[in-house]
């Protein structure tokens, strides 16, 4: 499990990095809003601590941009802004869970253990439609304007994560972990190459285009 922990005060990040380590969890700190969005932007994670206070924004801004763009991991805000006020914006917002500074260690990795548990056993959508786009999970079939279009594997699972995540860029390294399961040579055109065969199965003759690319980035469906 990968947790992305974004708190600007070196003290604080440290304890709280070693005590999700000491969990097994694999642990990346950052201490500004901006290397918080490279890091999300370049690599998947399970779930967020994010504080609220940092020196090159508003954390609270920062949780806003990305539900916006499709994260539905876990979020805990970790904060010394504990007025009820806060907590119920950080809630509304899209946090998971609030834990206001001091805090206990304990409970902080209870919370966690818990927000990631929710998640993973959580209800999931078995049927995903996106645009005309429809894809059944349960029966592995796929369609397009109520027409049935044959998938591979690969195609079906790049399809899959592309529906999971209608709004959020897809980075080329997020794409190869979640559909590869490995982070392989990134020189290659492989995921070109099957972004190119979902859009000649899927977008239509004069229509929009079904799959963006962000140029720099990765692709993003449209």
């Amino acid at each position: 499990m990968k947790i992305l922990v974004v708190e600007d005060e070196r003290k604080v990040g440290r304890f709280v990095e070693n005590a999700l380590t000491e969990q097994a969890y694999t642990v990346t700190l950052v201490d500004t809003a901006a290397a918080a969005r490279d890091a999300l932007a370049e690599t998947p994670y399970d779930a967020v601590v994010l504080d609220l206070g940092l020196p090159d924004g508003d954390g609270l801004d920062l949780l806003q941009e990305w539900r916006g763009a499709g994260f539905n991991e876990p979020v805990l805000i970790l904060s010394a802004r504990d007025a009820v006020e806060d907590r119920i914006r950080g809630l509304n917002l899209g946090a998971d869970d609030y834990l206001p500074k001091p805090f206990s260690v304990d409970e902080l990795v209870a919370r966690i253990r818990s927000l990631l548990r929710r998640q993973a056993t959580g209800p999931r959508a078995t049927v995903l439609e996106h645009g005309g786009v429809k894809l059944d999970l349960l029966s592995r079939t796929a369609e397009v304007g109520g027409q049935a279009v044959e998938l591979t594997t690969r195609e079906f699972a790049l399809l899959e994560l592309f529906l999971l995540n209608p709004r959020r860029v897809l980075t080329r390294t997020l794409i190869a972990e979640k559909v590869w399961e490995a982070s392989y040579d990134l020189e290659t055109n492989l995921i070109d190459v099957y972004v190119r065969r979902l859009r000649r199965k899927f977008e239509r003759p004069g229509g929009p285009p079904f799959i963006k690319t962000v140029r720099g980035t990765g692709y993003q469906l449209a």
